[in-house]
């Protein structure tokens, strides 16, 4: 007879399971005692905070950003447990950041951040403020505004087709140099190193799991040092940054509290040898 594994044995910031509770996709697999089916719900603000327990003051771990989805299993004290479909993470969010049903996106943010308007009209005041990789489901067109859906009018020049994406991951993080440090953080309002590095590999396509660790473990294939190139990862214990050519990294970090360019010299006598440089 096939034995049931314990939640300990799972990593939790992507396992939807607690010992009282998991997602029933794990029913046969986690040991827990009820299993319930997730409800579909999506973000309808700029960007909300994914936190480790349903408190305010609770440690943000991650964030999901507008047109995201989020698989909720359990609400309580104005919280939502579950998981965000987008990179996997599982915490608590903020009920009012959330709404129902699930509305198709049709395309992404390209710009940085972008203003929607509730008429198609820049003079009449920006209502949300939409930051890049954000998931918009585009209703009506007039003139050069495109009407989003939960938001208002947007640039349509600032959106691109869910299909159509960057080639160069580290020009895109450069564009967000001067963001600030945030911890948890994934928009461009403030981020950290590996949200960074997600951020810019979305941009461009591709698949990325939250964590430096989960990034350093997963992502691509390890490259010789001498063999580096832009785009390349660079690793650290705890930490993360992206080459924009051999000697060169954009990251978030707390030491600049911001991202920044500097020399990988310069990053690597701060923070030591590297443990690993990646190719995704």
């Amino acid at each position: 007879m096939k034995r049931l594994t314990t939640v300990t044995d799972f990593d939790p910031r992507s396992t939807p399971a607690r010992p009282d509770l998991a997602s029933q996709a794990l029913e046969g697999v986690v040991r827990a005692d009820r299993y319930v089916r997730p409800q579909p719900a999506q973000c309808v603000a700029p960007a909300a905070a994914v936190r480790a327990a349903p408190d305010l003051a609770a440690e943000q771990t991650d964030q999901i950003l507008f047109g995201e989805a989020f698989d909720v299993l359990e609400r309580r004290d104005g919280f939502a447990w579950g998981q965000a479909r987008r990179d996997g993470y599982v915490g608590w969010v903020a009920e009012e950041a959330l709404a129902s049903p699930v509305i198709a996106p049709t395309h992404r943010v390209a710009a940085l951040r972008a203003y929607a308007f509730p008429r198609p009209d820049l003079k009449s005041g920006p209502s949300v403020l939409l930051t890049m990789n954000a998931l918009v489901t585009v209703e009506a067109r007039e003139g050069r505004f495109a009407r989003v859906a939960r938001a208002g009018w947007v640039g349509e020049h600032q959106l691109a087709d869910l299909l159509a994406f960057e080639t160069d991951a580290a020009g895109v993080a450069e564009r967000y140099l001067g963001a600030p440090y945030q911890w948890g953080g994934r928009e461009s309002l403030g981020l950290d190193c590996s949200g960074l590095v997600q951020q810019a590999l979305f941009a461009c396509g591709r698949a990325c799991p939250r964590d430096a660790d989960m990034q350093e473990r997963e992502l691509g294939e390890a490259v010789a040092a001498a063999e580096r190139r832009r785009g390349d990862l660079v690793f650290w214990k705890d930490h993360v940054a992206m080459l924009l050519d051999p000697e060169r990294v954009v990251h978030a970090n707390g030491w600049h509290m911001a991202v920044a360019v500097e020399s990988l010299a310069e990053a690597v006598a701060r923070n030591g040898e590297p443990t690993v440089f990646r190719r995704p």
